[in-house]
């Protein structure tokens, strides 16, 4: 593209969507299925669909906006990154004005889905955009920001059983703790692409933190994710249904394990890319259980 020239509406729009990452859904596929775990849980498995619309809808664009507000803060840093350096806002591209601007649209239709809700969903929703916006400095200090990551990347969970049952029950909490954990194991996997480049920069990431343990501490947060769903199925009076999802998601993740063994750049961020299944697997079993057989 010929950044002499002005660009066109098309053009423009094109940008936007590589700011919001349209182009790679893996990031809302990890919003989502946590999300659709506690609505279907919530619901007994009959959720209104205008909740599925809206809480789907909602936690792709909060994503895109959190993406934008990424790159925003992470513009001067990015340049230095073998895999983020062709990002538009580093690149130049589009101003961080405009990146801004792009986030700030989102997240108001996004807050705009959730006014038919109740007030509880709508506190909750403070909380949310707060985390969105908070993760990109937060994760300059921390030793672990894929822990802060999972709730931000999890608050749906509550928001969804504030939505359908006006209060958020035990078993709410323990599946956000449940997602905090596979948090940190698949962004672990994420941050082992980049590595190499975080060290020279002085970042801080759970793959440079946990260190040679690396592999060890994502299976131990994968562990730690299932026997955390189970608590909270065992709590809704779950059976056989939910422990196949469990059983399946145990198996992704066991793939995941011995494709990371080596480190290998590509072979972890393929890991990280499988992680939908795992989402999906655990999704499965509880649809399987409250609205096939509940």
């Amino acid at each position: 593209m010929n950044r002499s020239l002005p660009l066109t509406i098309s053009q423009r729009l094109s940008l936007y969507a590589r700011l919001v990452r349209i182009d790679k859904p893996i990031g809302s596929l990890l919003l989502v299925w946590p999300t659709l775990w506690a609505l279907w849980a919530a619901s007994e498995g009959r959720p209104s669909w205008y909740f599925v619309f809206a809480f789907v809808a909602g936690t792709v664009l909060m994503r895109s906006a959190g993406c934008a507000v990424n790159d925003y803060f992470d513009r001067d840093v990015d340049k230095y990154v073998e895999r983020t350096r062709e990002r538009v806002l580093t690149s130049g591209l589009i101003s961080a004005r405009e990146a801004l601007s792009v986030a700030a649209a989102l997240a108001l239709v996004s807050l705009l889905l959730i006014l038919p809700m109740n007030r509880l969903v709508w506190a909750l929703s403070v909380v949310a955009v707060f985390l969105a916006v908070s993760y990109p400095k937060f994760k300059r200090f921390f030793a672990i920001p894929q822990a802060y990551l999972g709730i931000a990347f999890g608050f749906g969970i509550p928001m969804a059983y504030a939505a359908v049952l006006e209060t958020v029950p035990l078993e709410g909490w323990i599946m956000l703790a449940a997602n905090i954990a596979w948090a940190v194991a698949y962004d672990t996997e994420y941050a082992m692409v980049d590595r190499p480049d975080d060290l020279k920069l002085g970042l801080k990431t759970s793959a440079i933190t946990f260190g040679r343990w690396d592999v060890l501490a994502v299976g131990l947060c994968y562990l730690a994710t299932l026997a955390l769903l189970a608590v909270a199925g065992a709590r809704l009076g779950y059976g056989w249904p939910f422990a196949a999802g469990l059983l399946a998601a145990a198996g992704v993740a066991a793939r995941h394990l011995w494709w990371i063994r080596g480190r290998d750049r590509a072979a972890c961020f393929r890991a990280f890319l499988h992680n939908t299944w795992f989402g999906f697997a655990v999704f499965a079993g509880i649809f399987a259980q409250t609205t096939v057989l509940g």
